[in-house]
C-alpha cells in the first residue's frame, strides 16, 4: 500500500500511509485507537475506497470496489466482532454465500469434507463441521474465522484484535495458529494493543499515528518502552498510578454464603477506597459473579449487604454500577449521541445528574468531549470513557467493571487507569475483572480469585502472575 489517504466527512482519517507485507510473514500494525488501523485494512479489504493512493499485489496494482473482488485477490480479514451465524453449522459458515451446488442442489458433502480437511491441517480436532457454532467457544469460533479466510485461499490475512475475547490459556493457541499460517507462507497483518504479543509474534511493527505512518521496524530492534513512546508520542514510565497510601474505608459491600445456579458459597467484602481485582479462567465464573452482585442475574441464596438485588433497577438503586464486558451490546446505544448514551442510567431514576454531562466527559478524559456525535463513530477507548460517564452520572458507591480495558489502546487504557484510582481515592469500592494479570496485579489493592463458582483464594498487592494462576487452575 502507497501513499494511502482518506478522510470521512469532518475528519481526515489517513494520510500518505505506506505499508508492506511479505509472504510468510507476521508483521504488526500497531497505534492509539483512532489511528487508523482499521480503515487503512478496510481499504485493503475492499470495504472502503482509498480517497489517494495505490494498493499492490504482487506488484501488479489493484482495485477493490466490494469485499468480494479482494477476497477473489486473496485478502481475507477476521474482524474483532465475529461474522458467524450461530444458529448454522461450521461448514455453512465456512462456505456462506459461496456454497459448491451438485445437480442443483448445495452439496453438503463437500463442505463437509473441505471443512474438515482445513480443520485438520489447523491440526483442530474439537470439534467438527456439523457442529453448529453457537455451541463453540470463542476460542473454537476464532478457529472457524481463519478456516473461511483459509477456503477461499487467502494469502494475505487480516487479524483485528484477534486475542481481544480470549482467555489466557486460550491466547496461546492462537499463537500457534499464527505460526502455523506464516509457516504456510501466508502474509499475516495483526493489529493489537497487547504489547506482548506483538514481541512473541511479529516479525516487524508498523506504528500508526493520527492517520500517518511513524515507523517500520523489525520487532527484534525495538523495545516496549520505545514502542509505548512511538505510539503515544511520551513516555508512559509506569503503566499503572500508585496505590492508595491510606487503609481503606468503610464496608459499602458484604456478601456470605452467595449463591446461584452458578456460584457457590461466595463470601467476600469490598470497603470504601479500594480496588479489589477478580481473576479466573474462562468459565470460572467472574462475570457472573459481578452480575450476581449488581442483579442481572441474582443471587438466589445467601446473605448481602446492602440487601440482596433481585434485579438491575434495584441493583442501581443500591449505589452499583456495572461497566459490562462488551460494551457494544450491552453498555451502549450505537446510534444515539454521546449525550444520551451518558444519560441513559440517570433518566430510569429520579432527579437530576450529579453534574454536568459536559463536565462529566471532561472528567473521563474524552476526546474530544462532543456531546452531539454519535456513539457509533467513537474509537473503543473512548466508547468506554462514555460508558463510565453513564455511571458516574448517578454517583454509585461501587463500580464494577468487566475487562475495563479490553480493546482498548495504551494511551486511553492509562487514561482509564487514572480515573479508576481516582474514584477509589474520593470513597467507591471498585470490583475489577481483568484477563490481563499485569494489568490485575498493577491496579488491584488485593485479588479475588474465582475458580469452578468459588472463591479459591485471596492473595495480597504485588502477588506473581504465578501465584494467579496457580489458583486459578487449582494446581
Amino acid at each position: 500500500m502507497r501513499g494511502i489517504g482518506k478522510s470521512f466527512p469532518g475528519a481526515r482519517v489517513l494520510t500518505g500511509v505506506d505499508l508492506d507485507v511479505a509472504p510468510g510473514e507476521v508483521h504488526a500494525l500497531v497505534g492509539e485507537n483512532g489511528a487508523g488501523k482499521s480503515t487503512l485494512m478496510k481499504i485493503l479489504a475492499g470495504v472502503h475506497a482509498p480517497d489517494e493512493g495505490t494498493v499492490e499485489i504482487d506488484g501488479r496494482a489493484v482495485t477493490f470496489g466490494h469485499p468480494l473482488d479482494a477476497q477473489r485477490a486473496g485478502v481475507a480479514i477476521i474482524y474483532q466482532e465475529f461474522t458467524l451465524l450461530p444458529e448454522r453449522t461450521v461448514a455453512e459458515n465456512v462456505f456462506l454465500g459461496r456454497e459448491p451446488v451438485r445437480r442443483g442442489l448445495v452439496d453438503r458433502g463437500a463442505m463437509d469434507a473441505t471443512t474438515a480437511r482445513l480443520l485438520a491441517s489447523l491440526g483442530e480436532d474439537s470439534f467438527g463441521p456439523r457442529d453448529l457454532v453457537r455451541r463453540l467457544s470463542v476460542a473454537q469460533q476464532q478457529v472457524v474465522e481463519i478456516v473461511k479466510a483459509l477456503s477461499v485461499d487467502a494469502r494475505i490475512v487480516v487479524m483485528d484484535e484477534p486475542t481481544a475475547a480470549l482467555a489466557e490459556h486460550e491466547v496461546e493457541l492462537l499463537y500457534g495458529l499464527v505460526r502455523r499460517l506464516r509457516d504456510r507462507g501466508i502474509a499475516v497483518l495483526y493489529i493489537s494493543h497487547r504489547l506482548r504479543e506483538i514481541f512473541e509474534l511479529a516479525d516487524r511493527v508498523t506504528v500508526l499515528k493520527d492517520g500517518a505512518r511513524v515507523t517500520t521496524a523489525p520487532t527484534a530492534e525495538l523495545t516496549t518502552t520505545e514502542l509505548v513512546r512511538l505510539m503515544v508520542g511520551r513516555d508512559l514510565a509506569d503503566y499503572f498510578p500508585p496505590r492508595a497510601s491510606r487503609p481503606p474505608g468503610d464496608v459499602l459491600l458484604s456478601v456470605r454464603g452467595g449463591g446461584n445456579d452458578r456460584l457457590d458459597g461466595i463470601d467476600l467484602e469490598l470497603r470504601a477506597g479500594e480496588i479489589v481485582g477478580l481473576a479466573g479462567l474462562q468459565g470460572s465464573g467472574r462475570t457472573e459473579l459481578v452480575k450476581a452482585l449488581f442483579g442481572a442475574e441474582p443471587f438466589t441464596r445467601g446473605e448481602m449487604t446492602p440487601r440482596r438485588p433481585r434485579s438491575v433497577r434495584e441493583g442501581i438503586a443500591a449505589g452499583f454500577g456495572l461497566v459490562t464486558e462488551d460494551r457494544k451490546s450491552e453498555g451502549l446505544v450505537l446510534h444515539q449521541s454521546v449525550r444520551d448514551n451518558a444519560l441513559l442510567v440517570a433518566r430510569t431514576r429520579r432527579g437530576r445528574p450529579k453534574g454536568a454531562v459536559l463536565e462529566l466527559l471532561e472528567r473521563v478524559r474524552l476526546t474530544p468531549p462532543r456531546p452531539q456525535q454519535e456513539v457509533r463513530y467513537l474509537s473503543g477507548g473512548n466508547q468506554q470513557k462514555v460508558v463510565l460517564a453513564k455511571w458516574l452520572t448517578i454517583a454509585p458507591k461501587v463500580l464494577l467493571f468487566d475487562e475495563p480495558t479490553r480493546g482498548v489502546d495504551v494511551g486511553a487504557k492509562a487514561a482509564i487507569h487514572e480515573l479508576v484510582r481516582e474514584l477509589a481515592e474520593e470513597g467507591l469500592a471498585v470490583l475489577m475483572i481483568s484477563s490481563e494479570l499485569p494489568e490485575l496485579i498493577g491496579m488491584s489493592d488485593r485479588v479475588l480469585v474465582l475458580r469452578d463458582g468459588r472463591i479459591a483464594g485471596h492473595l495480597p498487592a504485588d502477588s506473581s502472575e504465578e501465584a494467579v494462576m496457580h489458583l486459578a487452575a487449582g494446581s
